[in-house]
């Protein structure tokens, strides 16, 4: 008992600290963790990961959920949402070890595997097991690692209630939390029906976390199926984007987008990009006539194999690549600590995601600049993004003669860009090999296989 009677008194100076900085609303000192109520080991986690402040949401979320409320926390990307609901259930699980004790929905493969580094960071002291659960790659394996029963399981819809229906011996009726990320995006990419068959199998009992950065009619009534009177951490109650961020818009004739890009890309060389476009193919394209040109750029979008998505990643976090082209499939969620300018190239058709888009820059108080690329045709969308944002954005400042001169080049490039898309999408279709999960391998290897018995048998 002595071991516990000393927690008490340890635990007391704390509370008296805590009644202090009520009593003196004035100051708005930057509260450590430990204010919070996280304990020491959890603590010394967040110091090596560098967080040495929490943020705005931490602040308002970890309280309540240490004190075993629901929560639906709104914030914007970038906000530290992650920490706010894994440190809670960090804490939950060493006082009550379990397995199959927590999950995490998110809308993406990439979100999955970031929120899971982030699980095994700040649990590897306390020997955290976690396991993604995502389509895109082979399923036995999966399996596999769900018979492990990990503590903690993040998950896209689909693929776990794949699993909840096939893989024998799994189910989650022990479950104690579960989060869904980015529920809006969840909610939106049609995952209802699968989200109402994960609620029906786990039990009633449970905590639950719900984030989001938008607030749409959708997840309002998601709320209402799966929370209990929950405690709402409003962080951004107006759509948002990060103060430091200054953003930009450039009036252009959509026939020489491709010029323009190339003229800021020189403009600002030295920083890294995040270039969105509409399309897979579009994102592919651009990514070649960049190249031609001579620029360091890589593509990540829904065609490309989960192998080769990570591949991507990796590469232009580690800087080896400084411009990233991608598809919406990154604008959520994704934390690369060192994007210095996102680009539109086209602009988004939802204005929400606009916000999570340009949320990939100016992260966690750094700066950082956007630029929405606007042609003839995207005025009424740009019009809406003003309007969602409650600001009028200014011109970027640019030299049209400069911009014309690039043309010759820039032509030659897409000519080229052209010829290697239709050499790409060939071989594709001769070989069908860009399948390269490790399903597609092994059955790859089965009909190799069955051609040569056959030949014996002859």
């Amino acid at each position: 008992m002595a071991a516990g009677e000393e927690e008490g008194s340890a635990a007391e100076p704390e509370q008296d600290q805590e009644q202090e900085q009520e009593q003196e609303p004035a100051v708005e000192e930057p509260r450590s963790f430990k204010d919070l109520g996280v304990t020491d080991v959890l603590c010394e986690a967040c110091d090596q990961l560098g967080w040495k402040v929490p943020t705005k949401i931490q602040i308002e979320a970890i309280p309540v959920a240490l004190q075993g409320r629901d929560i639906i926390g709104l914030a914007e990307t970038g906000s530290g949402k992650t920490g706010a609901f894994a440190l809670p259930i960090l804490q939950a699980l060493l006082e009550t070890p379990q397995r199959l004790f927590a999950l995490v929905l998110t809308p993406t493969r990439e979100l999955a595997f970031q929120i899971s580094e982030q699980f095994e960071a700040l649990g590897s002291s306390i020997g955290v097991q976690s396991t993604v659960i995502v389509g895109g790659i082979d399923t036995m394996s999966q399996s596999l690692a769900l018979a492990k029963k990990p503590h903690v399981i993040i998950a896209t819809p689909g693929r776990l209630v794949d699993h909840l229906e096939n893989t024998k011996g799994f189910n989650l009726r022990a479950l104690k939390f579960l989060v869904m990320d980015e529920a809006d995006r969840i909610l939106n990419m049609d995952f209802e029906t699968e989200v109402d068959k994960i609620l029906k199998v786990i039990p009633r009992d449970r905590k639950t976390f719900l984030f989001s950065a938008t607030m749409t009619k959708k997840v309002q009534k998601l709320q209402r199926a799966a929370l209990k009177n929950p405690v709402k951490c409003a962080v951004s109650s107006k759509y948002q984007t990060v103060e430091k961020l200054q953003q930009y818009y450039i009036f252009i004739p959509s026939k020489f987008k491709d010029s323009y890009l190339v003229y800021i890309l020189n403009e600002l060389a030295g920083n890294s990009f995040m270039i969105f476009c509409s399309t897979c193919n579009n994102t592919q394209r651009t990514a070649l006539l960049l190249r031609n040109l001579g620029f360091t750029a890589i593509p990540l979008h829904g065609q490309m194999s989960q192998n080769k998505r990570l591949g991507s990643l990796n590469k232009f976090k580690a800087k080896a690549r400084s411009i990233l082209l991608a598809t919406d499939v990154a604008s959520r969620g994704l934390d690369i600590p060192h994007v210095d300018v996102v680009i539109n190239f086209d602009i988004p058709t939802h204005s929400k995601d606009y916000i999570h888009r340009v949320g990939r820059t100016a992260r966690a108080g750094r700066s950082g600049k956007s630029i929405t690329f606007v042609t003839q045709y995207d005025v009424e969308l740009f019009q809406r993004i003003e309007h969602l944002i409650g600001k009028k954005l200014p011109a970027f400042p640019m030299q049209e003669e400069e911009v014309m001169m690039l043309t010759e080049r820039v032509a030659e490039a897409q000519r080229f860009a052209r010829m290697e898309l239709r050499e790409q999408g060939e071989k594709k279709r001769s070989r069908n090999d860009d399948d390269d999960t490790e399903e597609a391998i092994g059955v790859r290897n089965k009909v190799a296989g069955g051609k040569k018995k056959k030949r014996k048998a002859f």
